[in-house]
């Protein structure tokens, strides 16, 4: 029993991935042909497999989300002198690629309404040593890309776009992803799909597909084994990791799905509590990857969530700002960023939940506001 007197079985958790459909077949297909390692047949399905949902010509699996920025960095020639600008606001590996690439993070303002990128601060940002912009498409929401792409082409800088938590969200019905020179995935435990760890890289132009694929394998030539090109890096993703991969994609639509009416449930039985949400642009469609909100201000969110888990609930603070982290601590203020930062919450939002699991967090929730304002 856990500290709330309930079973583990009981509680909800934040995330809990979907594994119902031929993991299990196409993982043991492995172990019975011992294709194991990253070479075997469900490596390319997989990324085929990708290729087709976002509309890429290019997808390149690697091992995990953060090789993958890092790899598509890289690969663009971002490196020392450089600066990549990047949203505070964001998972901190969006900014230890750029660190790890020897280039500079220059942090940028979010808006109150989407949580992403604030464009007009990214444009006051940039400078002659700017060489790239990071967007992410936080939780799900699509960043302004059009936009953005606007001032990158008129300004000369690459556009890296981390769709970590993006597979399924489309901006008037073009993936993200494929509107910068590189998109990049995540396919950890809680993402939409996942291979337990795993990432990939989207691209659209050949030289950098080939550039891609050529420094994720150690540099070695793609026609001539152990002659290594170039500098390469050993990001590969296995073939096991690539059939479990592979089965997600297949149920994509049904997950999608259901994560979707999971998000619009919360929107509708939360409408009366002072919260709020991501509010979504015009023609984009959102992943709803963690169904994620703000607290009222004032409210103490570490008590809301010390009070859901003792109702059985878990719940997960919203990222804090990079900026504030103590290795890239710059003195800097952003309001906005901050104060989404020190408000947001996490609810639970994988998509075996029930309507009856989503109704006993919404209570959860309402009877710890209610405590905690009280």
């Amino acid at each position: 029993m856990t500290s709330d007197g309930r079973s583990p079985d009981q509680r909800i958790p934040v995330y809990r991935p979907d594994l119902s459909g031929n993991e299990r077949r196409y993982v043991l297909e492995c172990i019975d042909t011992t294709w194991i390692s990253s070479i075997g047949s469900f490596i390319q399905r997989f990324e085929e497999s990708v290729a087709r949902e976002t509309g890429a010509p290019h997808a390149v699996a690697v091992c995990n989300g953060t090789v993958a920025l890092h790899l598509a960095l890289h690969c663009l020639g971002v490196g020392p002198g450089d600066e990549v600008i990047v949203p505070t606001f964001t998972y901190i590996s969006s900014v230890n690629t750029i660190a790890q690439t020897k280039a500079t993070p220059v942090f940028a303002e979010s808006l109150a309404d989407d949580w992403n990128l604030d464009i007009g601060d990214v444009e006051r940002r940039i400078t002659p040593r700017t060489k790239a912009i990071m967007a992410v498409h936080l939780y799900g929401a699509p960043c302004a890309m059009p936009v953005l792409m606007e001032i990158a082409k008129r300004r000369g800088l690459f556009v890296i776009e981390d769709c970590a938590e993006a597979l399924g969200s489309r901006i008037a019905g073009r993936h993200v992803g494929t509107f910068g020179d590189a998109g990049t995935f995540s396919f950890f435990g809680n993402k939409t799909v996942t291979t337990g760890e795993g990432g990939m890289v989207i691209a659209t132009d050949d030289a950098l597909a080939a550039r891609l694929r050529l420094v994720k394998g150690q540099g070695q030539s793609l026609t001539r084994r152990y002659w290594h090109e170039t500098l390469g890096f050993n990001y590969r993703m296995t073939n096991i990791e690539a059939a479990i991969g592979l089965a997600q994609m297949e149920r994509l639509a049904d997950i999608a799905a259901r994560k979707a009416t999971i998000a619009q449930a919360y929107r509708t039985l939360l409408a009366d509590l002072p919260v709020t949400f991501q509010r979504l642009d015009a023609g984009t469609q959102s992943s709803h990857w963690l169904v994620s909100l703000l607290l009222p201000p004032g409210a103490d969110r570490a008590a809301v969530m010390t009070q859901m888990s003792n109702s059985g609930i878990e719940t997960r603070p919203v990222f804090f700002c990079a900026h504030e982290m103590p290795m890239y601590d710059t003195g800097q203020r952003f309001p906005v960023a901050q104060d989404i930062a020190a408000r947001g919450i996490s609810l639970p939002s994988y998509p075996a939940l029930t309507a009856d699991d989503v109704q006993r967090v919404c209570g959860a929730l309402t009877e710890a506001l209610a405590a905690v304002t009280a």
